[in-house]
């Protein structure tokens, strides 16, 4: 389905004077041969003629004004013309096209709500004699703007099996309205729908963290790649995903970003005890060589300067009592030797 543009449209003013001086033309046409009738008699054919032209013009006259349209800026309207597409019409602007024409959305009363749901269109409550009654107000223009899809947030496995919750926004506009609506039932719910597809598809490929031999890229090589040291990867083949499942939709991708990640709520606690974990082996493992290279200064300080000769038996208790005085997690109580060393 190829888009086509009606451009030469925008003569809806001069279509509006033309129909009311038309109407008004009707009107006094219909009460001059009105008044003539009578004068003349009942006889006289010619303005019973006149009579019944001023009375059609003034019952179907109106009909033209049913084709105008006006559009404010980056809106579009699809016309079909029994069942056939016959246009689109882009761009601010009043128009006068076939009255006949029927603007033709089937997405008009669906809301891409920013929660990711997809809700009908807000009501209008009107109030009759026999009570209120809603009426549902749906507008068949197709909004030509940026617009933001939020999508909820999903719990998806990583690569290593680890439940991760995610959100993804996704940020998009409609830039073919032929294929948008003629080549998907709905190209809001369609957007949506492949927008979750996407993200698991691309989300279980990534550890949550850096992990050893992973690959990420599919080259066959282990990698670094993770969900969240990599995100701008991650979203990027994400975009790339989206993108090419809404082609024939007529929708364009224009960004995609990470809005939430963390561990799923019953993994949560030991994937952080394990992280925590981690933080104090490295620590522990920083404070272990500052402390042997400490330890080996003061040997060789010793040495240098020739104060103290010890053994080796009292240079190993000297490491020992060294490495436990710096590597320790408090403070240290030392204890004075008044005797002899040896």
């Amino acid at each position: 389905m190829e888009e086509k543009i009606l451009s030469s449209k925008k003569n809806g003013m001069a279509v509006l004077l033309l129909t009311v001086l038309a109407i008004l033309a009707f009107i006094a046409l219909f009460v001059f041969a009105t008044v003539m009738f009578e004068e003349s008699g009942e006889t006289d054919a010619f303005y019973a003629v006149l009579m019944a032209v001023g009375m059609v013009g003034m019952l179907f006259g109106w009909i033209p004004l049913v084709g105008l349209k006006v559009l404010k800026p980056q809106e579009a309207l699809v016309l079909t013309l029994f069942g056939k597409y016959v246009g689109t019409l882009k761009g601010e602007g009043f128009y006068a096209v076939n009255p006949f024409c029927v603007a033709f959305n089937p997405a008009a009363s669906t809301k891409l709500k920013q929660s990711g749901d997809v809700g009908l269109a807000p009501t209008t409550v009107v109030s009759t004699s026999e009570g209120s009654t809603p009426v549902v107000v749906v507008d068949k223009k197709i909004s030509l703007k940026i617009m933001t899809l939020n999508n909820n947030r999903q719990k998806i496995n990583d690569c290593l099996g680890n439940p991760v919750e995610i959100g993804v926004a996704v940020i998009w506009k409609v830039v073919d309205t032929a294929k948008a609506v003629f080549n998907v039932d709905n190209y809001k719910e369609y957007l949506s729908l492949q927008c979750d597809s996407a993200v698991r598809n691309i989300v279980r490929l990534y550890p949550y963290d850096v992990a050893p031999n992973v690959d990420t890229t599919g080259d066959g090589i282990a990698d670094e790649g993770s969900l969240r040291g990599s995100s701008e990867v991650v979203v990027q083949r994400i975009k790339e995903e989206i993108q090419a499942r809404v082609n024939d939709a007529g929708i364009e991708i224009l960004e995609a970003r990470i809005t939430y990640l963390a561990y799923a709520t019953e993994i949560a606690s030991v994937m952080l005890q394990r992280q925590q974990a981690s933080a104090i082996v490295d620590a522990r493992k920083m404070i272990v060589d500052g402390a042997v290279g400490m330890v080996e200064m003061a040997l060789e300080r010793l040495n240098e300067g020739g104060l103290v000769e010890l053994d080796e038996e009292r240079k190993a208790a000297m490491v020992s009592n060294l490495l436990v005085v710096l590597c320790g997690n408090r403070d240290a109580q030392p204890v004075v030797n008044s005797g002899s060393l040896y």
